[in-house]
């Protein structure tokens, strides 16, 4: 894919995230989603059975933030000692923490209670959007971008797609089946992810190709 590919296509899914999550975020606001929340939440939770709740727990284990940081560390060192990538560091270091500081500044906006009909386990603080959610999606979605460029074939790349995607909404199915999250709080998470994330991503790639342009007149 072409730079001007990359970065029309980065900009046009912060915008879409960022009307997306505007919208979600009004309904929420107004109380207008309890309806959409309450029938998914009843078809997730009624599948409960003591395997799925073990697996649920597994995959909402793997969105914590103690296995997120393991998982980050061993990224950075991968990044560094194998594929001798620097600048990557900076963009995967800016987009975990960034994700951090975007949920919580706003959890404390919209200051949402969390769900209270039927949990499976007990968790404080406020509920929208997920951290779980926006974690997975940040973490998952730049492990997709830093990679695509190094597997040469499609089915490999389509691998590595098809896994990010099932580690993201796994994690995120699980914030419900565990009655911690709303549905809506998942789909806000993972919309603000995607414009944090999106966005990150243009402006590396807007500096990689000035970066290149620079060394290229340097070369001449």
């Amino acid at each position: 894919m072409k730079l001007n590919s990359y970065l029309v296509t980065a900009f046009v899914i912060s915008v879409v995230c960022v009307i997306g999550f505007s919208l979600i975020s009004l309904l929420v606001s107004d109380n207008k989603i309890i309806h959409f929340d309450s029938s998914v939440i009843a078809a997730i939770q009624g599948l409960e059975s003591p395997s799925i709740t073990s697996v649920m727990k597994f995959f909402t284990t793997i969105g914590s933030t103690p296995v997120v940081i393991v998982l980050s560390l061993f990224l950075l060192i991968f990044l560094y000692k194998v594929l001798h990538h620097r600048i990557e560091l900076i963009l995967f270091l800016a987009a975990i923490i960034g994700s951090v500081i975007l949920n919580s500044l706003l959890k404390n906006l919209f200051h949402r209670m969390r769900p209270n009909l039927h949990r499976l386990i007990e968790i404080t603080g406020y509920s929208f959007p997920s951290g779980h959610a926006m974690t997975a999606f940040t973490i998952y979605g730049i492990i997709a971008y830093l990679l695509w460029r190094h597997i040469s074939s499609k089915g490999g790349r389509s691998l590595l797609i098809l896994f990010s995607a099932f580690m993201i909404l796994m994690i995120g199915i699980s914030r419900i089946y565990l009655g911690v999250h709303y549905p809506s709080d998942i789909i806000g998470g993972y919309l603000a992810s995607g414009f944090w994330l999106s966005t990150l991503i243009w402006f590396f790639q807007f500096y990689q190709d000035k970066r290149n342009k620079m060394r290229y007149k340097l070369a001449e």
